[in-house]
């Protein structure tokens, strides 16, 4: 990290932090700032809803890199959230086989290091979310403001005159308990098995068109592509 931030200050360019897990390094970010540095970060769902010590022995669907962290980490990364040190949250969506996650032999240190979290990620962050005061509008801000600025898509992110007609019809106060027989994933392997979540997706509309399972459609996106 300070490695990072010293190349931002001697290049003056954008040092942008992915992937964080560890709250230790929050204070390096929110001092870069102060000092007038352009360096932004994102953390994912499952370093803002896991923790290490509810992890059972061989739950190797919960590995990742880097690795879930202890509740009182998640919840510093919940205040860096809260106090506009990171600025989004991703999916970070690395899916594999039931087979490479050695879900069998339980072997942490063999298992594929990543977690499927693309379908799951918006009840993830949305149940974390509301139990610690925060808004349906926070979540949209961190997962789909935040992400389209930095990415540079200009007509991402928000509802309004010529931005992409994309929406997602979320149902805040619902529940539902995840199955992985019930999610899209090619391989159903996710750390979220059992989890009462809250916020069930009815329909998502890209480009003003129905999308889904039945319907999938989409095109690779650079910056500002019309």
């Amino acid at each position: 990290m300070a490695q990072v931030i010293e190349a931002a200050r001697t290049t003056r360019g954008h040092a942008h932090i992915v992937h964080l897990s560890s709250s230790d390094a929050l204070p390096m970010i929110a001092s870069a700032r102060r000092e007038g540095l352009r360096v932004t970060a994102e953390t994912c769902p499952h370093y803002l809803a896991l923790a290490a010590e509810e992890i059972p022995d061989g739950a190797t669907a919960c590995k990742c890199s880097p690795p879930i962290r202890e509740a009182a980490n998640r919840e510093l990364l919940w205040s860096g959230l809260r106090e506009g040190v990171l600025d989004l949250v991703v999916s970070d969506h690395s899916p594999s086989t039931a087979a490479m996650k050695e879900t069998g032999s339980g072997d942490f240190g063999a298992a594929w290091a990543g977690i499927s979290s693309l379908q799951l990620g918006l009840p993830v962050v949305w149940t974390q979310a509301r139990r610690r005061g925060f808004t349906l509008g926070d979540v949209v801000a961190w997962m789909a403001q935040g992400p389209a600025r930095l990415a540079g898509l200009s007509r991402k992110g928000a509802i309004a005159p010529g931005y992409d007609a994309d929406f997602c019809v979320f149902a805040p106060d619902e529940s539902f308990t995840v199955d992985p027989a019930r999610l899209y994933h090619r391989h159903p392997v996710t750390p979220y098995t059992g989890h009462r979540l809250q916020g069930v997706v009815r329909r998502t509309i890209l480009r003003g068109g129905a999308a889904g399972a039945a319907r999938p459609r989409g095109r690779l996106l650079a910056r500002d592509t019309p």
